[in-house]
């Protein structure tokens, strides 16, 4: 067999940018905190990005100090150290989507959505944790920052229903708990299209997670609740959802998928210390079971609600 290496030079074929560009994994850059204990954070973001076949570009914002069963204090970086950081890579490399987690001020939210602005041809997929950790006047701040700065530059905003019910609906007086859209049009005030809301309650162990827009459910996906308590599951979510949003796909398909591996990845998780479980974001690295039947089919949006030829829209609004 001849290798290109033993070719001369003279021999060896071009490859065009273009080219090598279409065969690069996809560019996915994350802002987000560094997690010691490997639960979350930048930890999952990279794992879960290089999993499902992205180039995790890591920007970091901050650092937790934390274990796997709590978060105990957050350091924050500077805003200029986060935007160096940002800006040489965005000069280098052709990234195709952009994640924003937690970011821990909001200086470093102010940052990003300059950022964001000019780039406002790439999708903004943006997770909001539980902050409950957190000190009651840091949280206030820092949710009117996301809210006011980058929820308006946001493509896909991605939570918990209980954490964007109390984010988005604060006086939410009804009999009944919000939908997944009205947890969405509430976030369309602000600018947002689209919204994926996860863990809503259903009966007998169930959760449902839907992706919405203002005006209809465009998909939705029903999932047995782990009897665990887990913890980075968002993170994982939302970095699979930007990469593989990243990698060309629609929003339906990509969020399909990346529930689908999600699921896997809290079905494979394991318990590192002496804290909460962690999902196991390279399941597909293990050695297979044997006593395991394969066979089962991975459980994704409704098929009849699944959203087909979805093209994720530019974020054009400007500060």
């Amino acid at each position: 067999m001849t290798t290109k290496a033993s070719l001369p030079p003279s021999e060896i074929p071009d490859i065009d940018d273009d080219d090598a560009e279409e065969a690069s994994p996809a560019c996915v850059l994350v802002f987000n905190a560094s997690d010691p204990s490997g639960a979350g954070g930048l930890t999952a973001d990279i794992t879960t990005i290089a999993s499902v076949g992205g180039h995790p570009i890591a920007v970091v914002t901050g650092a937790y100090a934390r274990d796997t069963a709590q978060i105990f204090d957050h350091f924050s970086f500077d805003d200029e150290a986060v935007s160096e950081q940002a800006r040489a890579v965005l000069e280098d490399l052709p990234v195709q989507a952009i994640k924003v987690g937690f970011v821990g001020s909001p200086e470093n939210i102010s940052t990003i959505a300059e950022i964001t602005t000019d780039y406002d041809e790439v999708p903004v997929i943006a997770y909001m944790p539980n902050l409950s950790w957190w000190r009651d006047e840091l949280i206030d701040e820092y949710l009117d920052a996301f809210r006011e700065l980058l929820l308006p530059q946001t493509s896909v905003l991605v939570g918990n229903h209980s954490t964007l019910w109390r984010w988005l609906l604060p006086d939410w007086t009804g009999e009944r708990s919000p939908t997944a859209r009205d947890i969405a049009r509430a976030a369309s005030e602000m600018g947002v299209p689209y919204t994926l809301v996860t863990g809503i309650p259903l009966p007998e162990q169930f959760v449902e997670n839907v992706l919405a827009s203002p005006q209809t459910v465009l998909g939705s996906g029903k999932f047995e609740l782990f009897d665990a308590t887990f913890s980075g599951a968002g993170d994982t979510l939302s970095a699979a959802l930007t990469a593989l949003v990243a990698a060309g796909n629609d929003l339906g398909e990509a969020t399909s998928e990346a529930l689908g591996y999600l699921d896997r990845c809290l079905d494979a998780g394991f318990r590192p210390g002496m804290g909460h479980i962690v999902p196991d974001r390279m399941f597909w690295a293990q050695p297979e079971d044997d006593e395991t039947g394969g066979d089962e089919e991975e459980p994704t949006i409704d098929e009849t609600q699944a959203l087909e030829g979805f093209v994720m829209p530019p974020h054009d609004t400007k500060h």
